[in-house]
This record gives structure tokens, C-alpha cells and sequence, in this order.
């Protein structure tokens, strides 16, 4: 798919202007666009659920940690095709980090974090307070 520059033409030649602009344009911006995951939260009775969306990682690439009520997730991930039975005139390199950080509600019990990595997802599980819990009970009328 070429897109065309409407309005501004190269005089000697528009068509070549258009494609190489669109060829340059379009592979600096899916390079440099920054890859942040997709987050789920959903909250139960017992606990807070956050989901984030990082295929192609490894659970050793995560760096999770709790700093006062803010839960931060990092990853970082470099790789390097390299064939030394090759002569190479151009080597591609490939470095992805991204960080989220999340806000935990007072009702959030530091001390239950758990996290899991499976198939690109990584879940982490924020237990409630006893105290913020929903306790359902019966009450007698005096």
C-alpha cells in the first residue's frame, strides 16, 4: 500500500517522491513506535486482578517491584542474529523495554503479590485486605 502526498508534486518525477517518502516515513515510525503492553484489571471479592499483555518474553526478563502503594513492571529484552558463517554488510539489533506502573488502592494488601507467565501473559494477583473485604452477614433487628 503506497500512500500519495495529494497537492504536492516532484517535478521531475511525483510518483518516485511519493513511494520513497512513504517507504522511509512509514518503517521510522513502526521502529520507533514505543511497544507498551495492554493491561487488564479487574477486581473480585478477594483480590485485584492485573493482566498484561508481553509475548515473545521470557519470565526471567520481568522486573517487578512495590514501592511504597506503586506496583512497577518492567522488561527488557536484546537479541542479535548473529551467523559467523556470513559476511555482513548490515546487522540488525533488537532491544524492547517498556515499564507500567500501577497505583495500589489502600484496600490492596502489599505483603499477597503474586505473579505468573504464561503463554505472553503475565497475571499478577493483589490480595485485599481482611478488613476491605465484603463480609456479608445477617443483622437482628432490637
Amino acid at each position: 500500500m503506497v500512500k500519495f502526498n495529494n497537492g504536492q508534486r516532484n517535478a521531475v518525477n511525483p510518483w518516485f517522491s511519493d513511494v520513497f517518502d512513504s517507504i522511509f516515513n512509514d518503517s521510522l515510525n513502526n521502529r520507533f513506535v514505543s511497544k507498551i503492553p495492554a493491561v487488564n484489571i479487574a477486581e473480585t471479592e478477594g483480590e485485584f486482578h492485573i493482566e498484561l499483555a508481553a509475548p515473545g518474553l521470557k519470565k526471567d526478563d520481568f522486573k517487578i517491584s512495590l514501592d511504597k502503594n506503586v506496583l512497577s513492571v518492567s522488561a527488557e529484552k536484546k537479541s542479535e542474529n548473529v551467523d559467523e558463517n556470513k559476511k555482513y554488510s548490515k546487522r540488525e539489533y533488537s532491544y524492547n523495554s517498556f515499564v507500567r506502573s500501577f497505583t495500589l488502592p489502600e484496600t490492596a494488601d502489599a505483603a499477597k503479590i503474586e505473579a505468573e507467565y504464561t503463554d505472553g501473559v503475565l497475571k499478577l494477583n493483589v490480595a485485599k485486605k481482611a478488613e476491605a473485604k465484603v463480609q456479608a452477614r445477617e443483622i437482628a433487628v432490637k
